[in-house]
Order: structure tokens, then C-alpha cells, then sequence
């Protein structure tokens, strides 16, 4: 099962009171209060969606905007002032990753209100809810289940405690129960991705854990009634936007790299039946797809030569050693192109660069030997002109 987790210090650990829900001045173990709880370190869900509007399912409810200031005195429903503040204090320690101090705030509201007599389910279940991801972000699932489910209790079908609670559930490694709120969040809303990536992950872990009869074992998954849901199909969100982009460019990509690799073969087709010119407009049309190719470069680059195209040929072949600066075939074809261009000093050069990379290349010898003969004819020319 793993290494049984544990909280580290700064994180309430001999703090204040954390109350039981419905027990006001309880005191509530921050680690593992149960003998059979198997939280295991290092086996947190991989929860990597977002919630709609932009939030974070580690987000405190009630949070406002993330980034914007924050006014500790700011009224929070229909919480008194002191009660308030308390929350406001917990959500910005939240935002700055002091998790234990966040749940003693949230721990002093939750006290406050039930010592208050105060009716407020919507306001006591942010508070739980609030409460839970501290407890999450500290490694006691056992006590984030136990405040999910008694803000569920106040309001049935709140989206974060339910996404809250089968994280936990999943770190606990109860699949059955974690994969129904899974599909309970997906219901209230189809667009939360974490829920749909976790959905997938429990099901190959509960279809190896009770074998093909595994949907008979889960317990009922609730029927989330119409006023409970917040996306239609419709309208998707912006995660859903997000997604769908991604894919789109996903397969972009993929049909232009097929395109690519078919393009690439129709012009080594038809330079092996000697179209060049045929094959250097295949060339072309790859590297509008792929312009870093360096092959197609001096691919085309021969195209050029046989055409007799020696300036787009050393073009091509510039262009390639931008991208290899050792290529053989670029400086070879580039002292083919100063051949051609009767730059005779310059294809030695180039010549001399493919020998010291490779001193076995028989035909750069060759063409060596055979450029050398040019240049030194040239020269002599022009000193008898």
C-alpha cells in the first residue's frame, strides 16, 4: 500500500481546536484518527482540470479573484463581521500556501457559527468545503471526507466538495466510492476534465481490483436533479474551449507531418526516375510545411544541380548548413554549385570541408583533384589575358 502519510509540522499540528461537524469545541485529530485509514504518501490523484469560471478545485471557495487584493473585512454572505473576517484571513493564507493556519481560521469560523446558532447552510458549507482542501493540501483525507460530506449534507451536489471528497477517496485508494463522485461532479457538470482523466484512471484500477462484473459492485450513483446542473452540452466551458483547441492543433500537426512524409517520398520517387523538376516542387511544397528540414534542403539542392540551377542550388545548400553545420552533402553540393558558377576557389574550399569530415569520400577527392585542375587553368588564363 505505500508509506502511511504524514503532515508536517507548521500546518496546525498543536493548534487550536478543530471541531467535529455539527460539535462545537470538539477537538479533531490533525493526522490519521482512524485505526483501518490507509492514506498513502506519494498516491494523490492526478487532478489537472479546472473548474469553470476559471478555478482551481484547490481554490477556497469565496476566494474572489485570484490576484486581486484582498479586503479582510469584506462581508461574506450571511456571516457576521468577526465570522467573516475569519474566512477572508483563511482564504488569503490559503492562496499563500499555509494550509494549517487557513484551517484554524476556517476551524474558529466554522466554532463561530455553530456556537451562534447562525442558519446559514450556504455560508457553513463554503466553510467546510474551505476546510477540506486544507485538509487535502495536508494529507488527511480522512478528515476531508468527513467535512465534504457535511457540506454535501448542507447542500446536496456543491461541485467542490464532491471533486474534493473523491480526491480523497482516491488517495485513500477507495475506488468504488471515489469513482462515484467522480461521475456525480461530471453529472452536475460535463465539462470538470480532472473528473473525466480520474473517471478513466479508477476504472483500469477497479477493473483489475474486482474483475469484469466491477460496475455490480459500486455503490448507487445519484441521479444529480436538473437545477443542480451548471453546463449544458451546449455551452461548453472554457476548459472545454481550451481542450478542443488543443486537439484541433494535435490533429493539425499530425495530418501535416503525414503530409510532409508523402510529399518526401513523391520527390525521392521522382528523382530516382529523374523528374528533378517535378521533385524539387514536392521539395518546395515540404518545406512550406517543414522549413528546418535540412535534408529537404540538400534534397532539392540536387534538384537544382541537375537543372543547372547552381545559384538555387548554393542557396539551398546555405540554407542548409544554417541548420547542420557539418552536413558532407551540403558542402558537397555547395562545390558543385561553385563549380557550376565557375567559382572554382570557392568549390575547393567546400571540397576540402567534406575531406576533413570525412577523408573516404572518394568522390569528393575525385572532384577535388578535378577543381583544382580549373582553378589553376583559370588562373593562368586571366594572367596571360
Amino acid at each position: 500500500m505505500g508509506n502511511t502519510q504524514k503532515k508536517g509540522p507548521g500546518h496546525g499540528e498543536g493548534g487550536g481546536p478543530h471541531s467535529q461537524p455539527g460539535t462545537p469545541g470538539h477537538k479533531r485529530s490533525h493526522g490519521n484518527n482512524t485505526a483501518n485509514s490507509k492514506e498513502v504518501q506519494g498516491k494523490s490523484p492526478a487532478v489537472n482540470g479546472t473548474l469553470p469560471a476559471g478555478k482551481s478545485q484547490d481554490e477556497p471557495q469565496g476566494s474572489g479573484t485570484a490576484g486581486a487584493s484582498c479586503n479582510l473585512d469584506a462581508p461574506c454572505g450571511a456571516l457576521p463581521p468577526p465570522l467573516a473576517r475569519l474566512k477572508n484571513e483563511g482564504n488569503l493564507l490559503f492562496k499563500n500556501g499555509q494550509f494549517g493556519d487557513a484551517l484554524e481560521k476556517y476551524t474558529q469560523a466554522i466554532d463561530g457559527c455553530l456556537e451562534a446558532g447562525i442558519d446559514s447552510p450556504e455560508d457553513l458549507c463554503v466553510l467546510y468545503s474551505n476546510r477540506a482542501a486544507c485538509y487535502l493540501k495536508d494529507g488527511n483525507s480522512t478528515d476531508c471526507i468527513q467535512d465534504c460530506t457535511r457540506a454535501l449534507e448542507l447542500r446536496p451536489f456543491s461541485l467542490k466538495p464532491l471533486l474534493r471528497r473523491a480526491m480523497a477517496y482516491e488517495t485513500l485508494e477507495r475506488y468504488r466510492k471515489a469513482y462515484v463522485d467522480y461521475k456525480t461532479v461530471l453529472q452536475i457538470d460535463v465539462s470538470v476534465q480532472a473528473a473525466h482523466d480520474s473517471v478513466h484512471r479508477i476504472t483500469k484500477m477497479l477493473i483489475e481490483q474486482d474483475g469484469p462484473d466491477w460496475r455490480e459492485k459500486l455503490p448507487e450513483i445519484p441521479m444529480v436533479p436538473l437545477s443542480a446542473q451548471q453546463h449544458r452540452k451546449d455551452e461548453p466551458s472554457a476548459e472545454v474551449l481550451e481542450a478542443r483547441a488543443a486537439r484541433a492543433q494535435q490533429e493539425k500537426t499530425r495530418k501535416a507531418e503525414a503530409r510532409f512524409t508523402l510529399l518526401k517520398q513523391e520527390g525521392n520517387d521522382l528523382v530516382k526516375s529523374g523528374q528533378f523538376q517535378g521533385a524539387a516542387d514536392k521539395y518546395s511544397e515540404c518545406l512550406a510545411i517543414k522549413p528546418n528540414e535540412c535534408v529537404i534542403y540538400t534534397n532539392r539542392a540536387l534538384c537544382y544541380l541537375k537543372l543547372e540551377g547552381f545559384a538555387e542550388a548554393k542557396q539551398d545548400c546555405d540554407s542548409a548548413l544554417q541548420i547542420e553545420p557539418n552536413n558532407k552533402k551540403a558542402f558537397y553540393r555547395r562545390a558543385l554549385a561553385h563549380k557550376g558558377l565557375k567559382d572554382y576557389l570557392s568549390a575547393s574550399t567546400d571540397l576540402q570541408e567534406v575531406l576533413q569530415l570525412d577523408p573516404n569520400v572518394q568522390e569528393a577527392e575525385q572532384e577535388l583533384e578535378t577543381v583544382t585542375n580549373l582553378l589553376r587553368e583559370s588562373l593562368l588564363a586571366n594572367s596571360q589575358g
